[in-house]
C-alpha cells in the first residue's frame, strides 16, 4: 500500500526530492518544493516537528542555528515566533527572508501536483497516540484529500504505530533504526509495526535485508543519495525509490537504466 503519484511515468520507480531540492536551494523551504516539481520529482520527503503551541512545522533540526537566524530548541517557539526566523539566508543571500513553513503551507502546495513523504521527526513524538503531531498531521492530510497521496515516515516507531492505529489504511514507512530494530530483519520490522514499506540508508542495504525484502516483496526507499554511479546501482537493483537532494540528476539516471 503506497501512495498514488501525480505524476507517474510508469517505470515502478519514485524520484523523491530529500527534503525538496535542497542542494539548490534552503531545505524544507517552499522554494525547495517549487524547485522539486519544476526539475521532475515525484515525490517531496519533508520533516515534521511542534511548534509550542502544537502546530506541525516543516524543518528538520531539533535545533534552529543550523539553519535559520534563531537559537535554541525549535519545540521552545510558537509558530508565531518561528515565523520571524530566515530560513534562507544561511544557504543563499538570494534566499533571505524565507520562512519555516507549516505542514498544513505544504500540503496547500502539493495537493493535486506531487506526493509528499512526511517524516515525523523523533523529537516530536510521545507516548501518547491522541493529540500528538502524528494525529494533528493526519487531520491536515485529510483536510487537503491527499489521504492516497502521503507516506508516512519515522525513525521512531512509536510514530508508525500511532498512524496505523488512528488511520490504518494511510500508508507508513519504518525508517530504519539499528537501536530500536534490535536485529529484527524488515519482514519483521514490517510486519510488527503494519508498516507498508521499509526506508533505510544506502550503507544499510546490505545483502541479508535485500534478500529479505525481495523475498517478502517489501517496497524500500533509500536514502540520500546524491552520487550518479550510486543511483544507477540502486535502480538497476529495482529499489522502489531513492531520496536525493538533486531530483533533476536522479529523474535524468532512473529515466537511462528504465528505458
Amino acid at each position: 500500500m503506497l501512495p498514488t503519484l501525480y505524476s507517474d511515468n510508469g517505470d515502478n520507480f519514485i524520484v523523491i526530492a530529500h527534503r525538496g531540492a535542497s542542494a539548490y536551494f534552503p531545505e524544507n523551504t517552499m522554494p525547495a518544493f517549487r524547485g522539486a516539481v519544476e526539475m521532475g520529482a515525484e515525490m517531496i520527503e519533508i520533516d515534521v516537528m511542534m511548534s509550542s503551541d502544537g502546530v506541525p512545522v516543516v524543518f528538520h533540526d531539533a535545533t534552529l542555528a543550523d539553519h535559520t537566524n534563531g537559537e535554541g530548541e525549535l519545540a521552545d517557539y510558537s509558530l508565531e515566533e518561528l515565523r520571524e526566523l530566515d530560513a534562507g539566508s544561511w544557504f543563499g543571500a538570494e534566499f533571505a527572508g524565507e520562512k519555516i513553513p507549516t505542514l498544513e503551507e505544504v500540503l496547500q502546495f502539493a495537493r493535486d501536483r506531487i506526493a509528499v513523504n512526511i517524516e515525523i521527526k523523533t523529537e516530536a513524538v510521545t507516548d501518547q497516540e491522541r493529540g500528538g503531531v502524528e494525529e494533528k498531521s493526519l487531520e491536515l492530510v485529510r483536510k487537503y484529500g491527499m489521504e492516497d497521496h502521503v507516506l508516512f515516515s519515522s525513525f521512531d516507531y512509536r510514530a508508525i504505530a500511532h498512524i496505523k492505529a488512528l488511520e490504518p489504511t494511510m500508508p507508513a514507512a519504518l525508517l530504519y533504526n539499528s537501536q530500536t530494530s534490535n536485529k529484527r530483519l524488515p519482514s519483521q520490522l514490517v510486519a510488527d509495526y503494519s508498516a507498508d514499506a521499509f526506508n533505510c540508508s544506502y550503507k544499510q542495504l546490505n545483502r541479508k535485508r535485500l534478500l529479505d525484502i525481495r523475498l517478502h516483496n517489501i517496497p524500500v526507499f533509500v536514502y540520500t543519495v546524491n552520487q550518479q554511479q550510486r543511483m544507477k546501482k540502486l535502480v538497476k537493483m529495482g529499489v522502489t525509490g531513492i531520496f536525493s537532494d538533486k531530483p533533476d540528476l536522479l529523474r535524468k539516471v532512473a529515466e537511462n537504466v528504465n528505458k
